[in-house]
């Protein structure tokens, strides 16, 4: 349908929340006004409800190809929806990893035929394929992904000419994950040593520990000033790492940023003994003094976006020992949810979140004319209803993999529209999959 009109909403967008109405046509945003006297095709009224840009994440495995009986970009990407996510930036360790310019265009080949939501794919650097790095297209790839850490899917890159190489000639952002291996690998074997196959979950964030962050972290940093890279460190896990990043600047000229991960911010340490592997990630959940420091880093705009890391893995996988269980949960139906929850606790403002979720991603990636609400920007739009609460349960989980680590929580606030580029593509528990998501472009 080419005209929405959306009456009476409380838009929170750049800093404020005021009622407006907002017309869409042809996918983008016609006008914002107090009133708008228009015939549409669909008309919403939207009194007592907010409206805010859609979360734009930087950070999900969506795990195809290779990987498809965990996820796949059909089933995620309609959680994401159903979860106020409009557009997501999906990571290289697939099966196979994302290491060519061919295996990157095949990526997007599937999803522009089957995500709901818009969507972009990093480029993988691996220690041997610098060529096919620099190859990358600033324009239309969101950036390219080092792993300064192993995680899921073997892609360290630990050679140190190959960092450099990668630091000094990106033509674009540069997006770590960020743990010291040689640390990791000390830890592992001294808590072996002391307790041999009896390793429990509860080591987990003492073998993947501060120290590994920190160190990973702070030569990231290092590096990227040496060649001025435009560096993007993600899923920042503990309280000492916030201080390596700047908050006199202005986002826009920064070229050294951070992002914090829902999980990091809703669990600690103290929920190992309840969630077991099911909060197992790397980096992984730390104190809760950790947790406070990441949130605060966040609010004093140390840290510059939020995102989820949505990572999924199958029961069977998860249910394993603690150290065979992989590393991941799945998080995108559940993260701005959960966001609002933190809102209602009075920890975060909405406008505060409309800005490290939205704004501030689309500012970090230079996005072309998405995550706020201005007219003639993309309608990438979401409806939510602080007054509906709603239960996690299995029933109502969209993960092909049939779990959330919020399994049993209950959220006051639930998402009752999600518009992609225009679309409407969910409304209150039902789907429109006759359009799908469009390709994210960069303005650089």
């Amino acid at each position: 349908m080419s005209t929405i009109l959306i009456k009476a909403a409380n838009i929170v967008n750049e800093g404020r929340i005021f009622t407006s109405d907002l017309l869409i046509k042809n996918g983008r945003i016609e006008k914002i006004a107090p009133t708008i006297d228009a015939t549409a095709d669909l008309e919403i009224n939207a009194e007592g409800l907010h409206l805010l840009p859609g979360m734009i994440d930087d950070q999900v495995h969506f795990r195809e190809p290779g990987l498809t009986h965990k996820a796949d970009i059909f089933s995620e990407s309609m959680a994401a929806v159903a979860g106020g996510i409009t557009s997501f930036m999906e990571m290289p360790n697939t099966v196979p990893n994302t290491l060519t310019q061919d295996l990157l265009a095949d990526k997007y080949a599937i999803a522009q035929l089957t995500s709901l939501a818009n969507y972009s794919f990093y480029m993988g650097a691996s220690n041997d394929n610098i060529e096919e790095v620099l190859k990358t297209d600033a324009k239309n790839v969101c950036g390219i992904k080092v792993f300064m850490g192993s995680s899921t899917g073997n892609m360290l890159v630990d050679n140190e000419k190959t960092l450099e190489n990668i630091f000094s000639k990106a033509p674009m952002l540069v997006a770590t994950h960020c743990e010291d291996e040689a640390t990791i690998r000390h830890n592992l074997a001294t808590y072996k040593e002391k307790y041999g196959d009896d390793l429990t979950i509860e080591m987990h964030p003492l073998i993947r520990s501060a120290e590994a962050c920190y160190k990973s972290s702070s030569l990231a940093v290092e590096l990227a000033k040496r060649y001025d890279t435009r560096l993007h460190i993600l899923h920042i896990s503990t309280a000492k790492e916030v201080a390596l990043f700047d908050n006199t600047l202005a986002l826009a000229d920064k070229r050294i940023t951070a992002e914090a991960c829902v999980h990091h911010l809703w669990f600690n340490d103290a929920d190992y003994a309840t969630k077991g592997n099911f909060i197992k990630w790397n980096p992984a959940v730390k104190t809760a003094a950790d947790q406070a420091g990441i949130l605060q880093g966040l609010l004093d705009n140390h840290i510059d976006v939020i995102a989820t890391d949505h990572a999924p893995h199958t029961l069977e996988e998860k249910n394993q020992a603690y150290a065979q269980a992989p590393s991941g949960g799945p998080l995108v139906q559940h993260a701005l949810p959960a966001l609002l929850e933190m809102h209602l606790q009075g920890k975060i403002s909405l406008e505060k979140i409309v800005e490290k979720a939205s704004h501030n991603v689309a500012t970090c990636f230079n996005l072309s004319e998405r995550g706020f609400v201005r007219e003639g920007y993309w309608a990438d739009l979401v409806l939510v209803d602080l007054n509906d609460t709603f239960k996690v349960t299995k029933l109502n989980t969209l993960y092909k993999c049939g779990w959330s680590p919020f399994d049993g929580e209950t959220f006051q606030a639930s998402i009752t529209h999600t518009f992609v580029s225009g679309n409407l593509a969910y409304q209150k528990g039902k789907f429109m999959t006759n359009e799908t998501g469009k390709r994210l472009t960069f303005n650089r």
